[in-house]
C-alpha cells in the first residue's frame, strides 16, 4: 500500500467555503488516506481530541503523529513537565486512542539540525526507542553527519537494529543542516517519505522576516514527481507500506502535488476516487 497525504489538515485548499474547523478532518479524509498530526509537536494533545479525530476518518485511514518538541530536543519555550519520564508518559497516554483504534501508522521523531551524529545522540535515540517500544517510530535527521561517508552505513544499520523507521527526505541541499535523499527502508513493514520542497534560498535563513512562511514555498514539477514515482516504487520492494507526506505548503502547493502524485501512481483509494483530481 502507498499512502499519500499532507502535513496537517487545517490549512489546505480542500474545503467548502464556510466549513467549521471541527469538520475539516472529516472532509480531509475524503481526499487522502493519511495525514501528519503536527499539533503534537507544539503541545501534547488531550486524549479527548485524539478520540474525536479517530472517529472522524475512515477505518483504513492512518495517522503519522509528530513527537513532542521536548522529546526531540527542539524545546521552543518552556517545557511543562518536571522530568523526561513525565513528558514521555504524558505523550504516550495521549496517543493511546490512535493505537487502540488501529489508525496509528507511526510516531515521527524529527530531530533538529544541531542533532548530529555523536555517541551521546546515538544513546538518546536508543533511549527514545525503548520508551516508545509499543509503537512504530520513525527518525528524521536534519544534520548531514548521519549520512557522511564515515557513518552512512552505520546509521542505517543502527536504525534497523533498534527498530527505527528511516525517514527519507526531499529537501534543499544546503550543507550540514540538511540530509540527502537516502532511498533505504530500515523497517520491513513501513517507510516514510517527507517532501519539504526545494526552496534553497529560504531553507536556512532563520530569524529573517516571514522565514517560516517561505521556507516551504515550492511546487514540485511533473518531472520531479515522475522521478519520485520511481523512487517510491523502489522503496516498495523493500517494505510493505510506503507513506508519502507533502510539507511544501507555504504557498498551498502540498495538496495539489499530493493529488498529482496519486494520479501518477495510478492509485484509486477506496471511497476516494471521485475526489482525486478535483483540485486541478
Amino acid at each position: 500500500m502507498i499512502y499519500v497525504g499532507v502535513t496537517g489538515w487545517g490549512d489546505h485548499d480542500l474545503y467548502p467555503k464556510g466549513i467549521a474547523p471541527s469538520d475539516k478532518l472529516k472532509e480531509y479524509g475524503a481526499h487522502f488516506p493519511t495525514v501528519e498530526v503536527d499539533s503534537f509537536f507544539y503541545a501534547v494533545q488531550p486524549a479527548r481530541n485524539v478520540e474525536r479525530w479517530v472517529k472522524d476518518v475512515p477505518a483504513d485511514f492512518r495517522f503519522v503523529v509528530k513527537a513532542y518538541q521536548g522529546m526531540t530536543g527542539h524545546e521552543r519555550g518552556d517545557i511543562p513537565f518536571s522530568s523526561r519520564e513525565e513528558m514521555f508518559n504524558a505523550y504516550i497516554d495521549s496517543i493511546e486512542p490512535f493505537a487502540e483504534s488501529g489508525k496509528l501508522a507511526m510516531v515521527l521523531f524529527q530531530f533538529p539540525p544541531w542533532f548530529n551524529c555523536t555517541k551521546e545522540n546515538v544513546d538518546y535515540l536508543r533511549m527514545c526507542r525503548q520508551r516508545m517500544e509499543r509503537f512504530p517510530a520513525a527518525a528524521e535527521f536534519r544534520n548531514q553527519t548521519w549520512f557522511s561517508p564515515r557513518f552512512h552505513e552505520k546509521t542505517l544499520q543502527f536504525l534497523k537494529e533498534e527498530g527505527w523507521i528511516h525517514v527519507v527526505c526531499d529537501e534543499p541541499q544546503v550543507g550540514e543542516a540538511s540530509v540527502p535523499i537516502v532511498l533505504t527502508a530500515t523497517d520491513k513493514d513501513q517507510a516514510l517519505i517527507r517532501m519539504h520542497g526545494r526552496n534553497t534560498p529560504a531553507w536556512m535563513k532563520p530569524g529573517e522576516k516571514n522565514w517560516r512562511k517561505t521556507r516551504y514555498l515550492y511546487r514540485y514539477s511533473r518531472k520531479e514527481l515522475e522521478q519520485w514515482k520511481e523512487h517510491i516504487l523502489t522503496l516498495q520492494t523493500e517494505t510493505k507500506d510506503v507513506f508519502v507526506l507533502f510539507n511544501n505548503n507555504s504557498g498551498g502547493d502540498a495538496a495539489c502535488n499530493a493529488k498529482e502524485l496519486i494520479d501518477l501512481l495510478g492509485i484509486q483509494y477506496k471511497g476516494l476516487a471521485a475526489r482525486q483530481l478535483d483540485l486541478f
